[in-house]
C-alpha cells in the first residue's frame, strides 16, 4: 500500500516533522557544517540564569538567526498538514522545529506540540510571560543588554536551551497522541533526538502504520515498526499525497 492509501484510510494521523521540511521555506540548516551550532558553542540553561556574559551570548546567537526566522514563510508540507486538520484527519502534529511556521501556517495550538519550543516568542523565566520577539532583539541589537521582562525576570527566546527541562504538558500531550494515533507519519527527521523521535516509534510499536519520508537515512530505518519508508524531498512527495487522498 501507498502513502495515499494510508492517509485516505486514517482518521487520527500523529504527524512529526523535523529540520528537513524546512529548508524550504529559507530555514538555515543549523547542525550543518556551516550551520551556527558548528561555529558556536552552546550556552547551557543553568549558565544563562546565573551569568550576565552567558545571557549576552545567548542572545547573541538568538540575534543572528533571528531574521532567517521571522522572513521564512511555510512551505507547501505545512500547508499539506493544515489540509489534513481541516479534513478531520490530523490527532496531533509534534514538531522539533522552533520556527513557529507550523502555527503560522494555520495549525491550531490543540493539535500542535512544538516539543522544542519556538523562536516566534519570547518567554520570561520567572512569570513565563510571553510576548512577541521583534521588540526585544531590537532592544538587544541596540544596547547590547539582554532584555529583562516587567517582572524583572530573564527574557529568554522560547526555545529548550541545552540542559533545560522540555514542558512536561507538551511530554503528556505528545505521549497521549502517540497511544491514540491510528496513523503516524515523520517528515524531514533524522529520528536522532530523544525524547522527541520516541513518539513515532510508541505509536507504531502499537501496530499501527509508520511512514517515514526523509532525504538521507535515520536512525529508524532499521526498525521492524516501520510500515513504509521513502526517501527524497518531502516537500515533493508528501503535499501530493495529501492532495489525493482527499480528492
Amino acid at each position: 500500500m501507498d502513502l495515499t492509501h494510508y492517509l485516505r484510510a486514517s482518521r487520527r494521523a500523529l504527524i512529526f516533522t523535523g529540520a528537513g521540511i524546512s529548508t524550504a521555506s529559507g530555514i538555515p540548516d543549523f547542525r550543518g557544517p556551516q550551520g551556527v551550532w558548528k561555529r558556536r558553542q552552546p550556552v547551557y540553561y543553568d549558565d544563562f540564569m546565573s551569568s550576565e556574559a552567558a545571557r549576552i551570548e545567548h542572545w547573541d546567537y538568538k540575534l543572528e538567526g533571528w531574521e532567517s526566522f521571522r522572513d521564512a514563510r511555510p512551505n507547501a508540507v505545512h500547508e499539506a498538514i493544515v489540509k489534513l486538520e481541516c479534513a478531520g484527519k490530523l490527532l496531533m502534529l509534534i514538531t522539533q522545529n522552533i520556527d513557529g511556521l507550523h502555527a503560522l501556517a494555520g495549525t491550531s495550538p490543540e493539535r500542535l506540540v512544538e516539543i522544542h519550543g519556538t523562536n516566534s516568542k519570547v518567554e520570561c523565566q520567572s512569570c513565563h510571560w510571553r510576548d512577541a520577539p521583534q521588540v526585544h532583539f531590537e532592544f538587544f541589537r541596540i544596547h547590547r543588554t539582554p532584555p529583562l521582562c516587567r517582572c524583572g525576570g530573564y527574557l529568554k527566546p522560547a526555545t529548550i536551551s541545552f540542559g533545560q527541562n522540555l514542558n512536561p504538558r507538551e511530554l503528556e500531550r505528545a505521549h497521549e497522541a502517540a497511544l491514540a494515533a491510528d496513523l503516524v507519519i515523520a517528515l524531514g527527521s533524522t529520528l536522532s533526538v530523544h525524547p522527541a523521535a520516541s513518539f513515532p516509534l510508541l505509536a507504531a510499536r502499537r501496530g499501527v502504520p509508520y511512514v517515514i519520508i526523509n532525504q538521507g537515512e535515520t536512525d529508524q530505518d532499521g526498525e521492524t515498526a516501520v510500515t513504509l519508508r521513502l526517501e527524497g524531498e518531502v516537500t515533493e512527495i508528501f503535499p501530493k499525497a495529501v492532495d489525493d487522498s482527499l480528492s
